[in-house]
């Protein structure tokens, strides 16, 4: 049992968006971001995704000190950003819980619940009506 305390300083977080889940490694490092096995500037060719899932750890300070490994599934590339924002904040509330009212202000601890509206019968989509037509 000598390397019992090998995750010790592993921090978890889960973050959820539309049908997007990431579930976020924490641990100390040199700034590494890994997303599904890849660079995050290679999974996230955006800016803005890629804005977005560092946001926490720029607000925190914390982008050179601590490597990130998300594996995320289902849902887009924004969902997905999303959801990784929401797992990494997550994790770093587990480290330094006095970010919490700050990040919380920012709402990067606010699950977004907006989801995508179910199709009903009788119509073309969640809301589209078919096609009328008088004669």
């Amino acid at each position: 049992m000598p390397d019992s305390n090998i995750h010790a300083n592993v921090q978890w977080g889960l973050g959820r968006r539309k049908s997007a889940v990431a579930r976020v490694r924490l641990q100390p490092g040199a700034g590494g971001f890994v997303v599904n096995g890849r660079p995050i500037e290679q999974y996230f060719p955006v800016e803005d995704q890629r804005r977005k899932a560092l946001a926490p750890l720029k607000l925190a300070g914390l982008e050179a000190t601590y490597d990130v490994h998300c594996n995320v599934a289902g849902g887009g590339p924004i969902g997905q950003a999303g959801a990784v924002m929401l797992g990494v904040a997550r994790a770093i509330k587990t480290i330094n819980p006095a970010l919490d009212a700050q990040f919380r202000a920012e709402g990067y601890l606010t699950r977004d619940s907006r989801m995508k509206e179910r199709k009903k019968y009788g119509r073309r989509g969640a809301r589209r009506g078919f096609q009328f037509s008088k004669r």
